[in-house]
């Protein structure tokens, strides 16, 4: 692994962290901070800040923190049909939850308003690992929120045969990871399934959710990024949501939507995002990436969990801390006015909104690409090139990809596997400078 001075600069004045976990959010402090279990004293949601530390994941910008933003966030739309006034004329209300809740929120929405619809999976029937299903079978009975024996490739078989016949199917993978058993129902039969029968078999839908992405000690089998698997799988929607609210939103379009889809959900997330959700009925649109940063110098494009690594490095390069701006170009440094840069929030990664992507390239005419998977096969390869072709006259520099590396996760050295702060940084400083 490459060190740079830069790398050298911000690391040495990192802290060790740990993560604490409680219902509704998620605190990250230093070991010396934090009280000895026996206190079971709940962290605070919002812990102090300290200038020399790195702000947590769940204090991000990304995070919608207040019912009005939350309430202004793009394409949302209400299933009643009464906007923003609400079916009473008071407004909309929201509530505080995190990635999990917003989950379960959604599901219990759509066993609530679609009678056809069934939550299946192993483990979902007491809440499932990840606590997404918890108390949804005390709700809704045991015959529409049930265990599955351990076998995926059944889930993804059952869930398509019951979406064939008109049923609203929503199961579970335990874990990414675990998905592979299926692949050959999901790729060979659910994907085909429509055009096979030109559109015979009844518009039901099937939904399939499973947890991906790392947390710093998932390991071989509880840290892979699938993703990149089911790019060529035509005919099925694969989603990455990025927050509660995203989360919400999709996972309810996706459900009501008679297009197969995979929800995939960055796990790490589950906790420590949280945010300001509606609580009525709504959902956002699909296949449609999210402009979250406005620029004209550089696009940066990710999904996931690394969209809150790219906010941060875009934060540090347009407004550097003194130790940093030493080892910034010149062009770079104060009192040059700070980059321009653009985030985007793909969202959907197949089909790939590519066209949309190129447009904004157009504008820029840079581009940076940031994923958790490794390169080979993953997401960013594939948008690089499609970009490349589509917006090549417009291009200023080489297409930049920051991404997990062509190896198994590896259990000590997860952290090194993941795309951090600094080769993000340092991917946009080179193709700036290009």
């Amino acid at each position: 692994m490459r060190l740079t001075p830069l790398y050298r600069c911000v690391r040495s004045n990192a802290r060790r962290y740990v993560t604490v976990s409680i219902d509704d959010a998620s605190d990250v402090r230093p070991v010396d901070k934090i009280k000895p279990p026996m206190s079971r004293v709940a962290p605070s949601p919002q812990p102090e800040n300290v200038s020399d530390e790195e702000p947590s994941l769940g204090r991000s910008n990304l995070l919608l923190d207040t019912e009005e933003k939350a309430l202004a966030t793009p394409g949302l739309v209400f299933a009643d049909g009464h906007g923003l006034r609400g079916p009473t004329g008071k407004g909309r209300q929201t509530r505080r939850m995190n990635y999990y809740q917003s989950v379960r929120d959604a599901l219990g929405t759509a066993l609530a308003t679609n009678d056809k619809a069934i939550v299946f999976g192993e483990d979902v029937a007491f809440g499932g690992v990840f606590r997404c299903t918890m108390g949804l079978t005390e709700e809704f009975g045991k015959r529409r929120v049930f265990n599955t024996p351990l076998t995926e490739q059944g889930i993804a078989g059952f869930g398509a045969g019951y979406a064939s016949v008109g049923g609203c199917a929503i199961g579970e993978i335990q874990f990414g990871d675990y998905i592979y058993p299926a692949f050959d129902q999901l790729v060979n039969e659910v994907a085909k399934q429509n055009y096979a029968s030109a559109g015979g078999y009844p518009q039901g839908s099937f939904t399939i959710r499973a947890p991906i992405m790392s947390v710093g000690h998932g390991g071989l089998y509880h840290s892979q990024s699938p993703e990149g698997f089911f790019m060529g799988a035509a005919g099925l929607r694969v989603v990455i949501p990025r927050s509660p609210i995203q989360a919400k939103g999709l996972l309810l379009a996706a459900i009501r939507d008679p297009v197969p889809t995979i929800v995939f959900e960055p796990k790490i997330l589950y906790r420590a995002a949280v945010e300001q959700v509606p609580v009525d009925d709504f959902t956002l649109p699909l296949d449609q990436p999210e402009v979250i940063r406005e620029g004209t110098d550089l696009t940066v494009v990710s999904y996931g969990t690394p969209l809150y690594t790219c906010l941060r490095a875009i934060e540090l390069l347009t407004n550097p801390p003194p130790a940093l701006v030493q080892f910034l170009p010149e062009q770079l440094r104060p009192p040059h006015p700070p980059p321009s840069i653009q985030l985007v929030d793909l969202r959907t990664i197949n089909p790939m909104p590519s066209a949309a992507v190129a447009d904004l390239v157009k504008k820029t005419g840079r581009l940076v690409i940031c994923h958790e998977a490794g390169k080979s096969g993953g997401a960013g390869n594939q948008l690089a090139g499609e970009v490349g072709r589509r917006a090549f006259e417009h291009l200023e520099a080489p297409i930049g990809l920051v991404s997990g590396w062509d190896t198994p996760v590896p259990l000590v050295f997860e952290k090194f596997y993941q795309p951090d702060v600094i080769r993000v940084f340092d991917k946009i400083v080179e193709t700036l400078g290009y």
